[in-house]
């Protein structure tokens, strides 16, 4: 056959799209920054100087025999040395620290702040000569000691002996070295990378070194869980690809019988998917792990086309009008993604409405007469007018079948949480929550503060010193308690003396031991400050209602702020997910209607589509809490499969009465899409599992409903 110009344009285009990927490799990431905004965290990162808390990472320390470690000195002195040649090691590996905190090098400076050194000693008890009696914890202490006993209550295991740097708690004594077995230290290293990169690197580092010495290293936190669900997105998505192509090829070899059109297709997706992920990573342009799902939906969309084309009866204008309907309805139920306030859900929206636009117009400008001139000799069928009329009312009666199993989901959200990333039973979640029940820091959240003001304004910083009070005071804030004194986990904290501004109380005051500089800045001036306040990690209805009452607070005190955090953000987009998921689902609706009536130029037509896929979006929402709680994770999978139900009933609305060709059609497109999610539910990754499951329903559904409507439009066809 001979193609036109901009078929042969076209294909070398995605043809050049895919070579892009040979020097653009794919590479997805998976962190908190990629699955949603939070605009507190994102401007302390643009405008503060120096290393802040959140961008640390954290290492777990042990001896391998798992016994004493901080009370034995030649340990401690050991694991100075492997502190101090820290930096030159990880600076060979292409990273350097740009700053540590460990309980060492804490106690270190704490000792010499008295004239004392712990490398220099040859017992414990040399260190303990000229350090009061009363320990790191009381009034009278050095900065460098309170420094000390702040680090070694977050770093040490809960519960530990700490020793001389608290010797009011029970069983400690002035003359004991703290007593664990085990501590964490805090690193910021100094890369333009990822801080998931830095994860991985850190990690190798930790490896190799625990491989050296006597010691065992770590790397340790949440970021681990994220590199886990990466690795096993990344699996799954080297493992989908060949068997999601072999599988079209299989299904359109069975369904079209014609290996032609079966291979002809499956390479153009490939080439879809290929130049997609091409040109967007040449772009720069950032994925997320989860837009690997967007691959098995555009092998979906692809047979669509196929089938249409090569087994339905209709002529060719007819099926291109029919296929611009169908491709422009699920664009138009999928373009609401990328209103969501959920990052990664921007991104899979448009990666997948990128995938189906690219689609079609291979399968328009590129295959079409292909698929024309491969089509069968086709005898006029006859069209089932007897069941047209017996079955119209199947069509009202699976609309009050989707409405009813919505109606009987349980109500609620899930909170979005790092968990669902990963496979149930993980042992990665396990050593997590291990380490959050041994240490403050790791089973706490940071909430980020942020206020407004000038650095040299007396009366901001006036206010700002009341507000400090005041929040200090807060319950749900994780304090150190000494029985005497109670020290709050408010990072940046600092004391403003009468008549004095913020410049001159940050230029008097020593710098937080997680934190250099709390100011903010935009062009060379100071915009702001900013705090971090430790709560606790696992209540994330608390972390809301804590957040309302800092607002309140910043207004009592006549500021100007708001607050941020990786989990009041999460639970606040559940909360705004759940009391707006229905509203989602009925513009998309709205959308979908409006868009086929553009086309169709006809109410009835449009309104039954539109009808059709917000009924099928209502009870894939529920089947999404019947199957495992409903959530932000899931929504995409509502609104994709409210396109593919926009996509099938476009099909059936345009008063074509049916043929068994057409059914041919319908139905072999349908089970073959339906064979790749089930697919995709058979992979690792928790969600990509969830959608894969929730589509394939959402196209059994879409394809029964798609098949009523045919026979009520050709009813009303034939009526006309």
């Amino acid at each position: 056959m001979r193609y036109e110009p901009r078929a042969l344009i076209l294909s070398l285009v995605l043809v050049i799209g895919s070579a892009c990927l040979l020097i653009f490799p794919f590479s997805p990431e998976l962190n908190t920054d990629i699955i949603f905004d939070d605009e507190v965290a994102q401007r302390i990162d643009s405008q503060s100087k120096g290393d802040n808390f959140q961008s640390a990472l954290m290492l777990r320390v042990s001896h391998d025999d798992g016994e004493r470690l901080t009370n034995d000195l030649s340990r401690v002195q050991e694991l100075m040395e492997i502190q101090n040649r820290f930096s030159d090691s990880m600076h060979n590996s292409n990273l350097s620290i740009s700053k540590f905190q460990t309980p060492i090098q804490a106690w270190e400076d704490a000792f010499g702040s008295r004239n004392s050194s712990l490398m220099d000693a040859d017992k414990w008890a040399d260190v303990f000569e000229n350090t009061s009696e009363e320990g790191w914890c009381h009034e009278n202490a050095t900065k460098e000691e309170k420094n000390a006993f702040e680090i070694s209550m977050i770093l040490l295991p809960r519960g530990s002996n700490l020793g001389i740097a608290c010797p009011s708690f029970a069983g400690s004594s002035a003359t004991q070295a703290p007593d664990a077995n085990e501590m964490i230290w805090i690193l910021w290293l100094d890369s333009e990378e990822s801080k998931s990169a830095n994860f991985r690197l850190l990690d190798e580092w930790a490896i190799a070194t625990s491989l050296e010495t006597n010691y065992t290293f770590e790397a340790a936190g949440i970021e681990g869980l994220f590199a886990k669900a990466i690795d096993i997105a990344q699996n799954d998505l080297s493992n989908l690809i060949i068997p999601s192509a072999l599988l079209v090829l299989t299904l359109l070899l069975i369904g079209l019988r014609n290996w032609k059109v079966a291979s002809i297709t499956t390479l153009s997706a490939l080439l879809v998917i290929g130049a997609e992920f091409g040109f967007m990573s040449a772009m720069g342009y950032n994925f997320s792990v989860i837009d690997g799902v967007a691959i098995p939906i555009i092998f979906a969309v692809a047979v669509d086309g196929a089938f249409w084309y090569s087994r339905s009866g209709r002529e060719k204008n007819e099926v291109r009008n029919m296929l611009l309907l169908a491709m422009l309805t699920t664009v138009a139920a999928i373009s609401l993604a990328l209103f969501s306030q959920i990052k990664a859900q921007r991104s899979l929206g448009l990666v997948m409405m990128v995938g189906i636009i690219l689609d079609w117009l291979v399968t328009r400008y590129v295959l079409e007469n292909f698929y024309i001139e491969q089509r069968k000799s086709i005898s006029e069928q006859n069209p089932y007018k007897s069941r047209s009329t017996q079955l119209v009312w199947v069509w009202p009666c699976l609309l009050i079948g989707l409405l009813l199993l919505a109606l009987s989901a349980p109500m609620g959200s899930q909170t979005l949480d790092i968990d669902q990333f990963l496979p149930e039973g993980d042992p990665t979640i396990s050593e997590l929550e291990t380490l959050q029940s041994k240490y403050v820091l790791a089973s706490s959240a940071v909430t980020w503060v942020v206020i407004d003001l000038e650095e040299d304004s007396i009366e901001d910083a006036e206010d700002f010193s009341n507000f400090q009070t005041q929040l200090s005071q807060h319950p749900s804030i994780i304090a150190l308690e000494t029985g005497l004194s109670r020290s709050p986990l408010v990072i940046g904290i600092i004391d403003i003396p009468e008549n004095t501004t913020i410049k001159q109380a940050l230029n008097e005051n020593r710098d937080s031991i997680f934190s250099e500089d709390i100011r903010l800045y935009e062009e060379g001036a100071v915009t702001g400050v900013y705090l971090a306040v430790l709560i606790d990690g696992q209540n994330a209805d608390a972390a809301m209602q804590f957040s309302e009452d800092v607002n309140q607070l910043i207004s009592y005190n006549g500021l100007t702020g708001y607050t941020g955090g990786e989990l009041e953000t999460g639970a606040s987009l559940s909360k705004s997910f759940e009391e707006t998921r229905i509203i989602q689902i009925l513009l998309a609706g709205v959308v979908v209607s409006v868009m086929a009536y553009v086309i169709l130029r006809k109410i009835r037509p449009s309104l039954r589509i539109a009808i059709g896929t917000v009924a099928l979006g209502l009870a894939i929402d529920g089947v999404a809490s019947h199957l495992g709680g409903r959530g932000v994770n899931t929504a995409p999978a509502v609104l994709l499969g409210m396109g593919f139900a926009a996509d099938y009933l476009s099909h059936a609305a345009s008063g074509h009465t049916p043929t068994k060709n057409d059914m041919q059609a319908r139905w072999g497109a349908a089970l073959s899409s339906m064979a790749i999610f089930i697919l995709l539910a058979f992979t690792t990754f928790p969600p990509a599992q969830d959608t894969g499951r929730l589509l394939a329903i959402s196209i059994l559904m879409a394809v029964a409903l798609a098949t009523s409507l045919a026979w009520v439009s050709g009813y009303s066809d034939e009526e006309e």
